[in-house]
């Protein structure tokens, strides 16, 4: 026990209860070496001697703090109800002490009766929750870095389906009164369902053209630009509005918000003859229909509120026609170069 030097620095080492600890002291001084050794002396045997704090386990850590955290998201509806599938062994691990192993068995027994699809949204939630533990310095740094090192399981289908123009007008066409101008914004838009049925008179300026959303899924404020056929929808619905709500979609028979459109919107699926297709699929059309317009993915993502670049890159190879394009021009231009400057030479 004490100090001893390796080369011109200072080390200490400290034995508290049978276990030995061994310290760079980081300085060539042997005063300062002194009082570091004090206090790391100090430090020890005081942490030593306190009671140990009751763990944490990792699903009182998920139901108590990360879900009233995640009450603010468009994905709470669907989180609160993960605890029901986490099975018992993962609930009880303590917080600090979950391993890449531990996620990686559970992704293991998670499979047993869900798709890969499934899976990897659960796996990313309970991501996305020690995250928050680790900015909110529950765990450390060693064991944040474990459970982001595990990857999503393969096999898992992207989907993107979208609506062609002729499919467009005849889904708006076969929806019932209150849907068509549901459908018209969540296509010209992009915006989620839960965006759009929970819009209030007060995001929409229809003075400069912009629809407000404070509250989004990631979290963030999003300016969304209109354009003339959502304009005239919002105007139409303002100068017809009741006014006992503020809310902007309401139920014509009770005046209450609009919180369920699932049998209207799959009556105007069947009406319209299509098939597998869900309203979240209207952001994709948006989406789709901006690039193959030309449209860069940067200002798609800007459009979408994508956080990462990555979820929009899925539309990347509809630009690939705009693409060809580009590179024909360049093409032709040069060669009318090459054919003016032999012209003129000879």
């Amino acid at each position: 026990m004490g100090l001893y030097k390796r080369g011109n620095i200072y080390w200490c080492s400290i034995t508290v209860k049978g276990k030995q600890y061994r310290f760079s002291t980081k300085t060539k001084d042997r005063k300062t070496a002194q009082q570091i050794y004090a206090k790391l002396l100090f430090d020890l045997e005081n942490s030593l001697t306190q009671p140990e704090k009751p763990k944490i386990t990792f699903i009182e850590f998920f139901k108590n703090q990360y879900l009233t955290w995640s009450e603010r998201q468009a994905s709470y509806r669907t989180k609160k109800y993960y605890p029901n599938v986490i099975p018992d062994w993962f609930k009880k691990i303590p917080l600090s002490e979950i391993s890449t192993r531990d996620i990686e068995l559970l992704q293991g027994d998670l499979m047993k009766d869900k798709k890969p699809a499934t899976v990897n949204r659960i796996i990313a939630s309970i991501k996305h929750a020690m995250t928050k533990a680790y900015e909110w310095e529950l765990i450390d740094e060693t064991v944040y870095k474990k459970i982001q090192r595990v990857k999503p399981l393969k096999g898992e289908v992207k989907r993107l389906r979208f609506l062609s123009i002729d499919e467009i007008h005849r889904l708006i066409d076969a929806a019932e009164p209150h849907l068509k101008p549901i459908i018209t914004v969540a296509v010209n838009t992009g915006m989620r369902k839960s965006e759009i049925l929970k819009l209030t008179w007060q995001q929409i300026d229809l003075k400069h053209g912009f629809i407000l959303l404070e509250k989004t899924k990631n979290d963030e404020r999003r300016e969304i630009p209109m354009n003339e056929p959502v304009r005239q929808v919002l105007k139409q619905l303002f100068t017809t509005r009741r006014l006992d709500t503020d809310f902007v979609f309401v139920n014509p028979l009770t005046g209450t918000r609009l919180t369920d459109i699932k049998r209207s919107f799959h009556t105007a699926l069947r009406k319209a003859g299509i098939k597998d297709f869900r309203f979240h699929d209207l952001r994709h059309t948006f989406a789709s229909h901006l690039v193959m317009s030309g449209v860069d993915l940067k200002t798609v993502q800007e459009l979408l509120g994508h956080k990462d670049i990555k979820m929009t890159l899925r539309y990347s190879h509809l630009a690939k026609a705009h693409k060809t394009n580009a590179v024909e021009k360049l093409n032709i231009t040069l060669y009318h170069n090459f054919i003016t400057i032999r012209g003129k030479r000879g």
